[in-house]
Parts: C-alpha cells; structure tokens; sequence
C-alpha cells in the first residue's frame, strides 16, 4: 500500500486539478452596504451544453475519523465541473489525481491529499479524479453544483486493486 499525507489546502497547490472557493480577494459591497460581494470565485463548466443541465445537490457527509484514511476508489466527471460548498464550518480531506494519458484511469504519481479547514469549497476541473467528500470531526453537509444528464457519462468510477490502494495519514 502506497502512503500520504495530506497537506494544507492553497489555492496555488489546488490549481492543477481545480479552484479554492472562497470570500478572500477584491469584493464589492453589495444589499445596501451590509454585505460584500465576491464575483467570478470559480468558472463551473459544462462540457455537454446539448444535454445536460445544472443540478443543484447536497450532500450529507458522515464523519470519517480513520487515519490513515484508505482510498479505495475515486471518480470523475468528465463532462462538467463539480462544486463542492460546505453548508457550515468544518473541516474535510480533498484527494485528488489528474488522469494517466491515454488511459481512463487516475495516475497515482499526481494523487495529492488537502485538508480543507472553515468554510471554504473547491471545485473540481472536469475530468479530474477524486475521492467522494470525506468529512472529518462530524457529518457536514455540501450543496454540490454539477452539470448532468442522468447518463454514465456523468460519472466515471475506478476501484483500485488491493494491492494498489493509497493510504493517506491527515497532518496536524
């Protein structure tokens, strides 16, 4: 079994296989003067604009206390960007890999693992590998936004062998 360890989740180490979501940078005061305003945080692509359409999800994460956290599957969604904002403060682990080329797999040399702490979301490249949301401390919810058609083009799944599988210790 592979191991790794997760890292401290920035927006510059996130930028290969997405976008950091949050209310950090330039603004503009909005509703009367109480409350400001933070445009254009992440681009959500849809790359089947003939068929699919945005759904608006969420997901109720229960807390995963594991560590090392075993990563058994990920999966991607090769036609649309995907969403993920936490609907309170918490923390979660992000891993992620980018694809192996000519190959619908994830390459596990790019497997990175980000701890995500507060109220900050991320969102996915189309395409990019990922475990599904893992929730730490206690269960979280997520509103998810992701362009789908019902088809299984929306989501693409790879179960790793056993002896290929990838342990990730948390930091901190």
């Amino acid at each position: 079994m592979r191991s790794h360890t997760s890292e401290p989740l920035t927006a510059d180490a996130f930028l290969p296989f997405g976008t950091v979501i949050s209310a950090d940078g330039s603004h503009l005061n909005a509703n009367a003067g109480t409350a400001q305003r933070f445009d254009r945080v992440a681009e959500i692509k849809n790359l089947r604009p003939a068929s699919a359409t945005l759904n608006v999800a969420v997901f109720r994460c229960q807390a995963q206390a594991a560590s090392p956290f075993v990563v058994r599957m990920l999966e991607k969604h090769p036609g649309s960007t995907q969403a993920f904002l936490p609907m309170s403060a918490g923390r979660y682990l992000v891993i992620v890999a980018k694809p192996l080329a000519d190959q619908d797999a994830p390459d596990l040399s790019t497997l990175r693992a980000f701890l995500v702490e507060g109220a900050r979301g991320i969102a996915y490249h189309p395409g990019t590998w990922h475990h599904p949301m893992i929730a730490l401390d206690r269960a979280l919810d997520f509103t998810c936004l992701v362009y789908e058609d019902g088809t299984a083009g929306d989501c693409t799944e790879f179960t790793f062998p056993e002896s290929n599988r990838v342990a990730v210790a948390l930091i901190g």
